[in-house]
């Protein structure tokens, strides 16, 4: 590391330190010819290899402007797309790869936006997916409300039996409401 007052071509660390959620590390560094002190941020470069070919490092706000417009007119605050684009980088980074294909970060974009906002998630998967019909949009909902149903099952606890379901069936057919969902 050069110095960048002196230009020497040595430095000594002094003090090293993780930054930004780990993902970088800061070091204190001091020049042996002239003793001056100066930072220096390492930080490990993730590699997204396009369709194209072509490769750039990977953007929270790249992933943030792709999915903001899938939430466009939805509930969605800025906040909330941050800490998605955190998640995904998180998990891209947790794979262990310094390159990864563009079809992984758009993957794991997927299932945090469809924890955050169903819609969102529905347009994002329509254009990603390349949804050519309205088979693939049914069949994607589908998909979503089996998920849903499961859900639902599962928070009616290992108490709840087939019995009870019939019985809130019956219940809600008889006072012609619709079960909340």
């Amino acid at each position: 590391m050069n110095c960048p007052y002196c230009r020497h071509s040595d430095s000594r660390v002094v003090d090293s330190r993780a930054a930004e959620d780990g993902t970088a590390i800061r070091r204190r560094r001091q020049c042996p010819e002239c003793g001056k002190r100066f930072t220096t941020a390492e930080t490990v470069t993730l590699t997204v290899l396009k369709r194209s070919g072509a490769s750039e490092a990977f953007s929270r706000s790249k992933v943030i402007s792709g999915v903001r417009k899938a939430c466009q007119g939805r509930p969605v605050s800025d906040d909330d797309l941050a800490l998605l684009a955190q998640d995904v980088e998180e998990t891209v980074r947790a794979k262990g790869s310094a390159e990864l294909a563009s079809h992984e970060v758009g993957m794991a974009i997927l299932g945090p936006l469809r924890s955050l906002d169903e819609i969102a998630y529905l347009r994002f998967a329509s254009v990603y997916r390349a949804f050519t019909n309205l088979e693939d949009f049914e069949a994607e909902i589908a998909l979503l409300r089996a998920e849903r149903d499961l859900s639902a099952n599962d928070a009616d606890g290992p108490m709840a039996s087939d019995d009870d379901h019939e019985f809130r069936d019956l219940a809600t057919a008889s006072h012609g409401s619709t079960p909340p969902s």
